[in-house]
């Protein structure tokens, strides 16, 4: 009997207690963020679920059903998209960074890494006599990264090492090639950038010096960068007429390097070569099954930009900008010049109509052109458009920024369509800060990302949005051999966006370019929010990603 009482006693005991306990639960975790009822796109191309992501400290510390847990703060994402920050695969920031790090029209966009070095790099460079305090300048990758985390920035950065850089700090503006001496110093340079955290070699072909260096040069420089793990990634030396040959250029580096290669911006500029388009695609799909790493970026606009400079044959570029002027200044080099620009030389000429001036460096031409098209200003300047553009170049002093029309919307939408390209905006991360008024610049810059994710994805289904996401988040992470970034997963870096898929657009206008995307609400970078409810909170936990040939991990 008395067994019999002590049992029931226990298990009354035990329900008692149970109950008590499940009265008293208390949460199994407290995180510093949790973003809860969300989307989760984790950034593989996997269907998305809906739950809750941790964060602690700088990284994502779980996902999915979190209701047992509490944080010092919570976001409440219901109904919108949570995703991996989005990758810039190819950023003009180095400097707009450096003048203010909020990065406001990327970040607004969901980008949390900038990617630099399209041919040019911020280092190395050879140091110039200046009045500058000497803690101000760097010579190296390595010593602009530093001054840039010493100066504070929103997004995280990285970089390729330019060939053009490269080329430049052994041999000015000369169009020859290196001897064995100077290759060695730049294979040197290449290697010392590499250790410094580089991605790999980035060149861009179509513009002088950049193209006075053979395939053989360019070769041997994506060796360096190949044994120490990186890739070769290029604008390529023609995106018009000749665009097959630089392809083939592209694959030989690759091949011959044993290097994968990205291709820059990838486009078929005018419309005699617009029906190129399928035998451009097949030539990337029989280089990738044969082998090949072959992977490419773009942006979403019918129009590129650059100087006017573009143009012009880049033999007379020889030298630098001012020795160019002062050759255009003679009158039989002027000639030559003008003689080969009605020519079609270099295939980068195109219809004034197509060609819109973005800004001077000298006022007075800024409030009689800024904003038109070449033929409206030849036809003020009194001359052709060919000699309008040498008076202008020479007059200005600078290269003459400008957009070109040049893209086929169809190419861009089949372009867009491809799983192995992923984005970049060709452009600076601004803000409408004092410091950025004069800066023209292309829509490209204020809403490339917000634009593939409204346009192409959502308005016109080009892509589901889970395969978009994952074209932003994992791929080019894959692509720069990335660890803890480009998915949403237990124990990596929280760089996460948070975003309304169905009212995400840009904005940003040629005719008015610096209007921020829409439908961004929250953006975490390391951990730490640097977007609220769509605005900036101030907060730069940007970090410096280094690429797989660095020396100094343990640091």
């Amino acid at each position: 009997m008395h067994l019999i009482f002590y049992m029931r006693f226990a298990l009354l005991s035990g329900i008692c207690l149970f109950i008590i306990l499940a009265c008293t639960h208390k949460p199994l975790r407290e995180y510093d963020v949790i973003i809860r009822n969300g989307k989760i796109y984790d950034g593989s191309g996997s269907p998305h679920f809906v739950g809750d992501v941790a964060i602690q400290h700088d990284s994502i510390a779980a996902l999915g059903d979190l209701s047992n847990a509490t944080a010092k703060r919570e976001i409440d994402a219901k109904g919108l998209a949570i995703a991996p920050g989005f990758i810039n695969m190819l950023s003009w920031a180095d400097r707009s960074l450096l003048m203010d790090g909020r990065s406001m029209s990327d970040i607004k966009q969901g980008v949390t890494l900038e990617v630099f070095g399209e041919g040019w790099s911020p280092g190395p460079v050879k140091r110039k006599a200046t009045s500058k305090p000497v803690d101000s300048l760097w010579t190296t990758l390595g010593g602009y990264f530093n001054y840039l985390m010493k100066k504070g920035v929103s997004p995280n950065v990285a970089s390729f090492v330019g060939a053009t850089s490269i080329r430049i700090h052994e041999l000015g503006y000369q169009n020859r090639p290196p001897n064995a001496e100077e290759l060695s110093r730049m294979k040197t340079l290449v290697q010392q950038a590499m250790e410094e955290g580089a991605m790999g070699l980035g060149s861009s072909l179509i513009y002088a010096p950049a193209d006075y260096a053979s395939t053989e040069e360019l070769i041997e420089l994506a060796k360096v960068a190949s044994k120490n793990g990186g890739m070769y990634i290029t604008h390529m030396r023609s995106e018009s007429d000749n665009i097959f040959s630089a392809l083939n250029e592209t694959f030989r580096i690759a091949k011959d390097a044993d290097i994968p290669a990205e291709i820059y911006h990838l486009k078929i500029n005018h419309k005699r070569n617009w029906n190129k388009i399928d035998t451009v695609l097949a030539k990337i799909d029989s280089a990738q099954k044969s082998g090949l790493r072959i992977t490419a970026n773009m942006y979403t606009y019918q129009a590129s930009a650059t100087g006017l400079t573009a143009r012009l044959p880049t033999w007379v570029q020889e030298g630098g900008a001012a020795a160019m002027r002062k050759r255009m200044r003679n009158p039989s080099i002027r000639k030559k010049v003008l003689e080969e620009m009605r020519l079609g030389i270099p295939t980068k000429n195109s219809d004034p109509k197509d060609v819109l001036l973005l800004g001077f460096r000298l006022d007075s031409l800024n409030k009689l052109y800024r904003g038109k098209r070449l033929d409206e200003v030849a036809q003020m300047h009194g001359k052709d458009a060919d000699e309008t553009a040498v008076d202008l170049i020479i007059k200005d002093r600078s290269t003459v920024a400008a957009i070109y029309f040049l893209i086929s919307e169809d190419n861009i939408r089949r372009m867009l369509s491809l799983p192995y390209v992923s984005l970049g905006s060709d452009a600076a991360s601004m803000s409408d800060a004092k410091i950025f008024e004069d800066w023209g610049t292309h829509p490209r810059a204020y809403g490339t990302f917000a634009r593939f994710l409204g346009k192409y994805v959502n308005e016109e289904k080009i892509v589901p949005l889970e395969e978009a996401i994952r074209r932003l988040t994992s791929l080019p992470a894959a692509n720069l051999k990335l660890q803890k970034r480009g998915t949403l997963s237990i124990g990596n870096f929280a760089d996460i966006v948070v975003f309304n898929a169905d009212s995400i657009r840009d904005k940003a206008t040629f005719e008015k370019p610096k209007e921020y995307a829409e439908g961004v609400h929250h953006v975490f970078v390391n951990g730490v929010q640097v977007l609220h409810e769509g605005e900036h909170t101030g907060a730069k936990p940007g970090r410096v990603i280094r690429g797989p040939g660095w020396k100094n991990k343990s640091h």
